[in-house]
């Protein structure tokens, strides 16, 4: 058996876009005329939330308003996750989104072994693009046989609807794909899909018990030849302080491996 794809999530995971998103959410209240203002712990705490009309409407749900100006608000979501969204891509078309470090190496080291690369997220498709676009050059989008976004599931992290899409999409069972998530919901997602998940948590998604919900590996980041992982190799990983293609490959095929002698054995 081998591994045939990895399947990344985007916000948080590709690159560390939730401060760019919190930007462009209160650039989109301000020009509609609206006081809130997301902080940053309290925008971590929305985060909970997947899905930006979902966390808006949540938002929404919270105020000490009536219910007639509740629904009025609520009838403005649409507009604006609309401008928030016209607003974000242009900060990421600009620049002001980076890759994460080492997601463009492992993607490279998955690639020139034969395996595929697919998006599993629950932003928009227009995002996905704007991102892939400004930190992977004109055919950024090129990299991937399958893009499943939010908007093309019934259901958003943490259920698997958007990792199963995916996988059709490939044609492979779960047992040939790797998922990388930054953030609980999305390990739930990528878990109930039957997927062995690696989790690089970020300041909106840390502090959750990621081993304990089943993350088959937890790195701060996937790390560099510049920038290597403290404490590594020895720690999590055993040949270099930052995480090969190979290495990951081999610790999900090895999970594999006990879990069907585990079967066997019971």
């Amino acid at each position: 058996m081998r591994i045939d794809a990895l399947l990344f999530d985007v916000d948080g995971t590709l690159a560390d876009t939730e401060e760019a998103h919190r930007i462009a959410f209160n650039a989109a209240f301000e020009r509609a005329g609206l006081d809130w203002r997301w902080q940053p712990r309290e925008y971590r705490r929305l985060l909970e939330v997947t899905g930006g009309k979902e966390r808006i409407r949540g938002y929404i749900g919270a105020l000490p308003v009536g219910d007639g100006e509740r629904r009025r608000l609520l009838e403005r979501v649409s507009a604006l996750h609309e401008d928030k969204t016209r607003i974000y891509t242009r900060i990421v078309r600009d620049g002001g989104v980076r890759l994460r470090p080492g997601v463009e190496r492992l993607m490279r080291e998955a690639l020139a072994a034969g395996c595929r690369l697919a998006i599993a997220t629950t932003t928009s498709a227009v995002n996905v693009q704007a991102l892939l676009e400004a930190t992977l050059g004109a055919r950024g989008l090129d990299w991937f046989s399958a893009i499943a976004c939010g908007d093309q599931a019934l259901r958003k992290k943490p259920a698997p609807d958007i990792h199963q899409l995916a996988l059709a999409r490939l044609g492979i069972e779960p047992a040939r794909a790797v998922a990388i998530e930054d953030s609980l919901n999305g390990l739930r997602a990528a878990r109930a899909a039957g997927l062995w998940t690696l989790v690089t948590p970020n300041f909106w998604t840390e502090g959750a018990d990621f081993e304990r919900e089943g993350a088959g590996l937890v790195l701060p980041h996937l790390g560099e030849p510049a920038l290597p992982l403290a404490g590594e190799p020895g720690h999590r990983l055993r040949h270099a302080a930052w995480l090969r293609f190979d290495e990951l490959t081999r610790a999900a095929l090895s999970h594999r491996v006990d879990a069907a002698a585990g079967v066997m054995q019971a």
